[in-house]
């Protein structure tokens, strides 16, 4: 790999963390203000909000300027967000802010990966970088338990700066503060970013005519982009996959902390700890993916996907913790080797198809959008008494099922469309057609 490509990792590592400590100290927050648990279920649709309302504008803003200086950017949105929950300011709104922060920060991260390396080395790079990220995810999920934990707190509020009086007075607010000097490392390895020597694609601008007027000018070109995609044989697959994936595991994270509440009476720090498991054994089938998996042999792991969700569903049958955290292992296990060989795919074909910045705007339009419409369902019926086993049943299921359809559309593909699909492949097989 690059040099490059490090700093890249390190910029991910330090944002994502932060991004996973600071959504328990919000639940925590919500918890302790005495909301509903709908709103404490609201926070995973709230962070998904900006992903689907600027998708059609993220991708070429990443596209029209240096990828390390768009997630500088991004990384002080997400800054702002931390502020304004440490000032007292509803804790879905200000997350909602770092989700903000977090939809223009994708397209970027990821979008570097396809101009810094060859297609050979994506599945590779995605294994690491999703490895990394889960390990973000596992250690920031952890972090924000233990901020908010009564020993990691009191020496925290204890702890007393020279000649400063400081305004922080409860356990969230001190877990706020060492979250935002995470936020602030990710930004320094922003800086460190290299330029590549992919030709930027500046906003189309048009001097006559008002700012709004040539914003909304992207609007069609996104949706030019979302069709083409679509419409690819092999990008449909793998954009369908992923977008379900997400979709699914975006609300998991808090469906297992409610269902650990519920099955195992845990408090807020010690199931952040389960959702720490679940992310280990998706880091683990990340790197073995990353290992194994070749991009041409991509749509061989789509019925992990369907084993995948029917685990979800025995999730209902656990209460011991003996069984539970292998269980979580192999569950997170499954996610990572499906996702990650997937999910090179598709920025492969998205490259191909349109560029970078725009193919994973697309792609975050279409899996965020999926959180959004879970996150929304799941949270009303838990407003209208649904339990966690209840909603862990529909979730598996509902896995399971979509699973098996693109299993078969797959199968079509291959079916009615063999030329096409086999010329896909061998794109995918030689570094000089990227």
């Amino acid at each position: 790999m690059k040099r490059g490509f490090y700093t890249i990792m390190s910029a991910q590592f330090f944002s994502s963390l932060a991004d996973n400590a600071l959504f328990v100290v919000a639940v925590d927050l919500l918890i302790s203000a005495g909301a509903a648990e709908w709103q404490r279920a609201a926070l995973v649709p709230m962070f998904a909000l900006f992903y689907v309302i600027l998708a059609p504008f993220v991708g070429a803003f990443a596209d029209a300027y240096p990828k390390g200086q768009v997630m500088f950017i991004s990384n002080a949105i997400k800054v702002v967000g931390c502020l304004l929950m440490l000032f007292g300011h509803h804790p879905l709104l200000a997350y909602a802010v770092v989700g903000l922060g977090a939809a223009a920060y994708s397209p970027a991260k990821y979008g570097i990966l396809t101009e810094l390396l060859p297609a050979s080395q994506l599945v590779r790079a995605n294994g690491w970088i999703e490895g990394l990220t889960i390990t973000s995810i596992i250690l920031g999920v952890l972090l924000g338990g233990q901020l908010v934990g009564p020993q990691v707190s009191g020496w925290l509020l204890s702890f007393d700066l020279p000649l400063i009086d400081t305004p922080i007075d409860t356990p969230s607010e001190a877990a706020i503060c060492v979250i935002g000097l995470l936020y602030a490392g990710a930004a320094w390895f922003n800086t460190r970013i290299p330029r590549t020597n992919t030709q930027l694609v500046p906003l189309r601008q048009d001097m006559d005519r008002s700012m709004f007027s040539n914003v909304m000018d992207l609007l069609p070109d996104f949706w030019r982009c979302n069709s083409r995609l679509w419409r690819d044989k092999l990008g449909q697959i793998s954009l369908s996959t992923t977008t379900l994936f997400w979709g699914v595991s975006g609300n998991l994270r808090y469906i297992v902390l409610a269902w650990s509440a519920v099955a195992l009476g845990y408090s807020t720090t010690k199931a952040s700890a389960l959702v720490g498991v679940v992310a280990i054994g998706t880091a683990v089938g990340a790197i073995l993916a990353s290992m194994r998996m070749k991009l041409d042999g991509a749509t061989r792991v789509i019925p992990l996907g369907i084993a995948m969700g029917l685990l979800v569903v025995c999730m209902n049958f656990i209460h011991s913790i003996w069984l539970a955290v292998p269980f979580l292992v192999v569950l997170g296990g499954l996610g990572g080797f499906l996702v990650v060989p997937m999910n090179a795919l598709l920025q492969h074909r998205g490259h191909n198809l349109m560029g970078s910045g725009r193919s994973i705007a697309v792609q975050n339009f279409n899996e965020q959008a999926c959180i959004l419409g879970l996150g929304v369902v799941y949270s009303m019926f838990t407003r209208f008494g649904m339990s966690a086993y209840g909603a862990i049943t529909c979730f598996g299921l509902l896995v399971a099922g979509i699973m098996w359809c693109i299993l078969l559309w797959h199968r079509h593909n291959c079916k009615q469309h063999p030329q096409e699909v086999q010329r896909l492949l061998d794109i995918a097989r030689h570094d000089h057609h990227h």
